[in-house]
C-alpha cells in the first residue's frame, strides 16, 4: 500500500461527471487484491492508482451529463473502479443525489453496500415469520441483519468469530449470538432452534470455513445465499450435505447494484434504516496504509466496521 500525490487528474467525456471525493469506505472486496493471496495470489503489482475503491462520497467539480451540476453532493460509483482517489470519472447510472445540507455525509457512505444487500435480497424470496442465520458480521452481514428484521424475520442468529463484532450484531436486531471460536455453531443454532436449523442462511464473509460452516445451518430444502466473495476461484464445499438435505443455492455479485444506490440513500435519510453508526472508524487520508491493516485484521481492531478515508 502506497500513497501517491501526483497522480493525474482525469478528464470528462461527454456524458460524465468529475467527482472531488471527501470520503471512501474500504471494502472487503479490496482486502483479497491488497494480502495478495487466494485468487490474488498471482496478482500482477503495482495495481493501477486507487485501484478497486467503489465507495465513494463527493461534490461534481465538472459535469458533461444533463442534469448533474457542478456543486452536488453524491454518492459515486467510478467508472473504472479507481476509487481510492481524489478525483474520479461517473456516469449517472452510478450517482445518487445526496442532501446538500446532511449533517454528516460521510455517514451516507454506507449506502453503497446497503444497495448490493437491497439486490441480493431481491433474490432471497419470503422471509416474513422465518428462521433466519447470518454468518459473519462485519459491515455487509450487520446489514443483513437489520435488514432481516425489517422484512418480519422472526429469528435471526448472529454468527461471526470475532467477539467484539456480536454485540453490534444485537444492537442492528439479532434475536441469537453465536461465536465460532467458543462453540460448536452448528450444534448451537439446532439449539436456537429447537432442531429445526434455519430457513435461510446468508454467508457474507467469502472464506472457506465461513462457507462450509454456513452450509450446515438451513433445514431441509432451506435456502443458502451465498454474498460473501469467494476466496479462491476453486475451493472446497460440503456437496454430499448440500445435495441430501436439498439446499436451494443463491448468489449475487455485480455492478447491478448501481440501480439501487438512490433508493439506499433515501432509506437512510428517511429512517428506513438505522445504519450510519457503523461508519467508523474515521481516518485521514494519509493513514490509508494503516486503516487497510486494520481492516484485513478485524480481530485486533475492535470497534473497525465500515472504515472510512476522509480527504
Amino acid at each position: 500500500m502506497v500513497v501517491i500525490d501526483d497522480a493525474p487528474r482525469p478528464e470528462t467525456k461527454d456524458g460524465e461527471v468529475l467527482v472531488q471525493c471527501k470520503y471512501i469506505a474500504l471494502c472487503g472486496t479490496n482486502m483479497g487484491p491488497y494480502l495478495g493471496d487466494g485468487r490474488w495470489a498471482e496478482l500482477v503489482a503495482p495495481s493501477p492508482p486507487g485501484w478497486l475503491g467503489h465507495e465513494n462520497i463527493g461534490v461534481i467539480v465538472e459535469s458533461k451529463a444533463d442534469g448533474w451540476k457542478v456543486g452536488d453532493w453524491v454518492l459515486a460509483h467510478p467508472e473504472e473502479y479507481n476509487g481510492f482517489a481524489e478525483y474520479i470519472i461517473a456516469i449517472p447510472e452510478g450517482l445518487a443525489r445526496l442532501p446538500q445540507d446532511a449533517p454528516d455525509h460521510a455517514a451516507l457512505v454506507v449506502a453503497q453496500p446497503l444497495a448490493t444487500v437491497l439486490r441480493a435480497m431481491v433474490r432471497t424470496g419470503p422471509v416474513i415469520n422465518q428462521r433466519v442465520a447470518v454468518v459473519g458480521q462485519g459491515p455487509m452481514g450487520l446489514i443483513f441483519t437489520q435488514l432481516m428484521g425489517r422484512m418480519g424475520a422472526r429469528q435471526i442468529i448472529g454468527i461471526d468469530k470475532v467477539g467484539w463484532r456480536l454485540p453490534w450484531a444485537e444492537r442492528f436486531g439479532a434475536t441469537d449470538l453465536v461465536d465460532p471460536s467458543k462453540e460448536d455453531a452448528v450444534e448451537k443454532v439446532k439449539e436456537l432452534t429447537d432442531g429445526e436449523m434455519v430457513d435461510l442462511c446468508i454467508e457474507a464473509v467469502g472464506h472457506p470455513d465461513a462457507l462450509t460452516l454456513a452450509a450446515h445451518l438451513p433445514r431441509r430444502q432451506g435456502r443458502l445465499y451465498v454474498f460473501g466473495v469467494p476466496h479462491a476461484e476453486s475451493q472446497e464445499f460440503p456437496w454430499f450435505h448440500t445435495v441430501c438435505n436439498e439446499t436451494e443455492i443463491i448468489t449475487s455479485m455485480g455492478p447491478e447494484c448501481k440501480e439501487y444506490f438512490q433508493n439506499a440513500v433515501d432509506m437512510i435519510i428517511h429512517g428506513d434504516v438505522d445504519l450510519a453508526a457503523m461508519v467508523q472508524p474515521r481516518m485521514a487520508w494519509e493513514d490509508a496504509p494503516k486503516a487497510f491493516q486494520m481492516y484485513a485484521n478485524p480481530a485486533e481492531a475492535e470497534g473497525s466496521l465500515k472504515l472510512t478515508l476522509e480527504l
